[in-house]
């Protein structure tokens, strides 16, 4: 007779770990709040003490296409709400960036493997980071001003967004990951630096760079501790499995993706050998003015010492 209660050995022991819901409640209600508190008062004494007398309770519409100050206040009407509609924005910005440093001081975001099965601070802090981010993401990247969640992403200290690159919107990129100059990242595509293994599994955590002139056409996904050297274009649906790392000055296609070589592209593509010379003379161009670039800031280095 075979004893049930024996352990055999091979169960292995999960914890429920149980969220704090109020604090993520708290947070939101702190940025959301926040955020149209100082907007929403300006607006409303700019509507009753300014909007209203000037143009509302007017009587005669004669006088408002007359007068200087009732037609003032009629053109900068719109103007006055799109200023409020940044300022909420910049407080978004400005709001999470406090909780963000915050939770950094208490447990600093590092690459590694976090246990979901384990309750512990490390496991806490990605979650409370990967909550307060959400709000401020989708805010910027469906606004009317998608590109301003580079700047969103940067003063949090979420990413690092270097000039002249271009995110569309996309469901992760949120977090730990560095983009330098001149990237274009394609609608649905993601640097997803972050993952869960399985349902319930570990959380992948590690940062993803990617180079500078560098193009991801659309629906790509570049998994954790990825590294995508610079003039890396990848085809639409390429996708890089974690810890993969381009040789650059290439095209990359296929799951996993791989090198696409010249006759390939061309019959993809549908182009000449032409158009490649001119792609290529226009990518040795931009490596000629990214070693001005470096050069110059190394005289500058020189001269402040």
């Amino acid at each position: 007779m075979i004893d049930e209660s024996v352990d055999s050995g091979y169960d292995i022991y999960r914890e429920n770990v149980q969220f704090q819901y109020h604090k993520y409640f708290a947070i939101f209600l702190c940025i959301y709040c926040g955020s149209y508190l100082i907007p929403v008062i300006g607006l409303m004494f700019y509507l009753f003490l300014v909007f209203k007398p000037l143009f509302l309770e007017v009587g005669d519409l004669v006088v408002i296409f007359t007068s200087f100050d009732h037609l003032l206040v009629f053109f900068t009407f719109p103007l006055v709400f799109l200023c409020a509609y940044l300022i909420q924005k910049y407080f978004i910005g400005i709001i999470t960036r406090i909780f963000w440093r915050y939770t950094e001081r208490k447990s600093p975001t590092k690459d590694g493997i976090i246990p979901r099965n384990i309750q512990s601070k490390t496991l806490n802090f990605y979650h409370y980071r990967s909550f307060m981010i959400k709000y401020g993401k989708n805010a910027f990247m469906k606004g009317i001003f998608p590109w301003l969640s580079n700047w969103f992403f940067n003063v949090v200290g979420a990413s690092v967004i270097e000039k002249g690159s271009t995110m569309e919107e996309t469901v992760s990129s949120d977090r730990n990951v560095y983009v330098k100059r001149n990237v274009y990242m394609g609608v649905n595509s993601a640097l997803a630096a972050h993952l869960v293994e399985g349902i319930f599994g570990n959380i992948i955590y590690f940062k993803v760079t990617v180079g500078e002139n560098s193009t991801l056409g659309g629906f790509n996904i570049i998994a954790p501790g990825c590294e995508l050297k610079h003039s890396s274009y990848l085809l639409p649906m390429a996708a890089a499995t974690k810890y993969n790392t381009t040789k650059g000055n290439s095209y990359y296609y296929g799951m996993p993706l791989r090198r696409i070589f010249k006759k390939k592209i061309l019959d993809y593509l549908k182009i000449t050998e032409e158009d490649l010379q001119r792609s290529e003379a226009l990518r040795i161009k931009q490596e000629q003015e990214q070693l001005e670039r470096i050069k110059k800031e190394e005289m500058k280095r020189k001269q402040i010492k």
